[in-house]
């Protein structure tokens, strides 16, 4: 279990550094097929992904359930590359080579000689802003290419700070690594949950749908593209109108996994939602991301675990939800 985070928060309240993360590996999928080969199977537009963007998508079974979700990116026209949770990786490569049937498309794992970083705080602003001027206007869903083969992709921002993943050599890594403050994992585990977006992890593969995640609200589905595995179920859940399960950020002083059931008072017979992520937060407890039935949000209490577990709460969502009706 993770320790409470004050410790390594900085006296102006943020955290700040750089972090070689280790449970995340990259795909590379290259050839003259690769935008359209991975267009037909996510739910994102990578037909039209140019060198200067960053896609959030899904990958999902043929029953619109989330397999894997994948930050992916251009490496060069040809080559794109995908940042994947690594407990889902191998799963993810195998089941997406079985349909690239005639394509020119080549899928494969990316070594330790490429490395991908976490950067956030006032340290990596400053070395972004001397090493990469234009990072300072970033948008989200935005990448730059910083030279040798580096990528610097802005994610979206948690608890007030500025995130941002590189990729690229594992010696331009270890030089960043050199000069920032080492970023704590628990750090960048609880500003991820603060993002309010979960990856899909071992834990939770095959439980959500993306919208039950939110995932088309923060960029991470377009329903003006092709179909892909499981697009009819999707857009279906997307154009009825009213969505009865939605992901929400809580509170509990009380240890959380992911894949944890959460109950509702109001029906304590039967689980109310399940946890996406969860990290330890500063101060102490944990924060976590939950996707939950809309009903159990309504009154009474939610609990971890069973309907006498540890108590949780809500917290905002960085980002607004669709109201009822809207699509």
């Amino acid at each position: 279990m993770h320790e409470p985070l004050s410790p390594v928060l900085q006296p102006d309240g943020a955290i700040d550094g750089a972090l070689r993360l280790g449970h995340t590996g990259l795909i590379r999928v290259s050839g003259a097929d690769a935008a359209s080969f991975l267009h037909g199977q996510l739910t994102n537009d990578f037909t039209g992904l140019s060198l200067a963007d960053a896609r959030l998508a899904a990958y999902c079974s043929p029953k619109g359930r989330m397999l894997a979700s994948l930050v992916g990116f251009k490496h060069r026209h040809d080559e794109i590359w995908l940042a994947c949770r690594s407990e889902v990786l191998e799963p993810t490569v195998k089941r997406l080579r079985m349909f690239v049937l005639r394509a020119k498309a080549q899928l494969s794992l990316l070594d330790e000689t490429v490395a991908l970083l976490a950067l956030t705080g006032p340290s990596a602003q400053a070395w972004l802003e001397a090493h990469a001027p234009d990072s300072s206007s970033l948008a989200v869903w935005r990448k730059l290419d910083l030279g040798d083969d580096a990528h610097l992709v802005r994610l979206p921002d948690a608890a007030g700070q500025k995130r941002f993943l590189w990729a690229g050599g594992a010696a331009g890594a270890r030089a960043i690594l050199d000069v920032l403050p080492p970023l704590p994992a628990a750090a960048w585990d609880w500003l991820e949950v603060r993002s309010g977006i979960a990856p899909v992890l071992a834990a939770t593969s095959e439980a959500f749908v993306p919208q039950m995640l939110n995932y088309e609200v923060v960029g991470g589905v377009n329903f003006q593209k092709g179909c892909y595995p499981g697009q009819e179920i999707v857009a279906r859940s997307q154009y009825r109108g009213t969505m009865k399960r939605r992901a929400m950020l809580m509170h509990a002083d009380a240890s959380v996994v992911a894949g944890q059931e959460v109950f509702w008072s109001g029906d304590p017979e039967q689980p109310s939602g399940l946890i996406a992520l969860a990290a330890a937060a500063p101060g102490g407890g944990f924060d976590l991301i939950a996707e939950m039935k809309l009903s159990a949000l309504d009154g009474g209490s939610l609990h971890l675990g069973a309907a006498d577990g540890p108590p949780a709460t809500l917290l905002p969502l960085p980002y607004a939800l669709p109201r009822d009706g809207e699509a």
